[in-house]
């Protein structure tokens, strides 16, 4: 149902407090890139880092959102070195993945899937198997904290542009029984196919092991393709460039309806296609378009700093833009839990004893 649909359409008010309370569950979305932004001065100055742009918390929120608006994935891209650069001591990773999971609770999120570098957090001497406990041991933390109203695993992530991809998928594996569900690959998508990490992959799949590929956003279709057909992933960071396999009439070509016919999810992050130049405005964002043709959609975040956002003001943008009242919310929380990388009986739980129920009450 649409809002606009709706005789007793909520006041915006009423719509804010429904959303805030909804559940909801987040597949993508980055620990490097959902620091609070206090807490990035806090330990820049623990640790001597003085290229911040400001250290003042609310600036330095607007300089973050200003600067991922370029309308370019590299740009994006390169305002991550300053919160990595304050992530590179065991405490102050197991704060940040505290925090995150405290923001996100605090958010109505009920499931999170937070993914991150190993490799970006090596410089102040910490080994791979560090950081994964020093993460994990903080989102422990953090779901104590809200009182166990969230669960969240990690995604390990390697980076298109080096050659460590087998390595974090070996520690993918290594760690997957301590809250790791999965693996990814992110970073510039031009000049860096998924096919180039298809070791890692295979080494995934042979150890019957979760992945999830960043495709279909700087890159088109045909990036899409390899990372389905080629490196055979279950979910699509993105992937909103499937829409070059979709005729204007809405005719699927080959591609896009082997993705929707075979459940492979879409993680959909509007604000950071906004931001990366992958959709114009959110009105005209694909989403609407691929929910309407079929297509497993899921509701994401990305970066809650660098896109000044949250899973709630994503909820608006939607509502804004397309008129969604609860019902549409609720078919894509279940969605991202019927693709989450957790054993069926937990995914099964969460919706029946926590998603349903929660959307009832609204």
């Amino acid at each position: 149902m649409h809002l606009s649909d709706n005789p007793a359409t909520p006041a915006a008010a009423t719509v804010s407090e429904w959303i805030r309370r909804a559940p909801k569950a987040v597949l993508h979305d980055h620990l490097d890139g959902g620091l609070r932004p206090a807490t990035i001065i806090e330990l820049a100055r623990e640790c001597g880092y003085t290229a911040l742009p400001t250290e003042d918390p609310a600036a330095l929120a607007v300089w973050f959102r200003d600067a991922a608006d370029s309308g370019s994935l590299e740009r994006y891209l390169e305002t991550f070195a300053h919160t990595c650069a304050v992530m590179q001591t065991r405490e102050a990773l197991t704060r940040i993945a505290a925090e995150c999971a405290e923001d996100l609770a605090a958010d109505g999120v009920v499931y999170a899937e937070i993914r991150y570098a190993p490799e970006q957090h090596l410089e102040g001497g910490l080994t791979l198997d560090e950081v994964v406990v020093a993460v994990n041991d903080g989102f422990r933390e953090g779901e104590r904290r809200s009182g166990g109203r969230i669960t969240v695993r990690t995604l390990l992530t390697g980076m298109r542009h080096t050659d460590r991809s087998l390595e974090i998928a070996e520690l993918t594996v290594a760690h997957r029984d301590n809250g790791v569900a999965g693996f990814d690959i992110a970073g510039g998508e031009i000049g860096n196919p998924p096919a180039r990490h298809l070791p890692a992959f295979q080494h995934l799949k042979r150890e019957n092991c979760h992945f999830t590929i960043h495709a279909g956003e700087a890159v088109g279709a045909e990036s899409i393709h390899e990372a389905v057909q080629v490196c055979g992933t279950e979910r699509i960071g993105h992937g909103v460039r499937i829409t070059d396999d979709i005729a204007e009439d809405g005719t699927l070509g080959r591609l896009a309806s082997y993705v929707r016919d075979n459940r492979i999810a879409l993680e959909v992050c509007p604000t950071s296609n906004l931001q990366t130049g992958a959709a114009k405005d959110y009105a005209s964002h694909p989403i609407d378009e691929l929910r309407r043709l079929g297509f497993r959609i899921t509701l994401n975040t990305d970066n809650r700093l660098v896109s000044g956002t949250t899973m709630s003001e994503e909820f608006q943008h939607m509502v804004d833009a397309f008129g969604y009242g609860p019902e549409v919310f609720e078919e894509f929380t279940v969605a991202a839990l019927e693709a989450a990388f957790l054993p069926l009986p937990e995914r099964q739980r969460l919706i029946d004893e926590v998603v349903r129920p929660g959307y009832a009450a609204l």
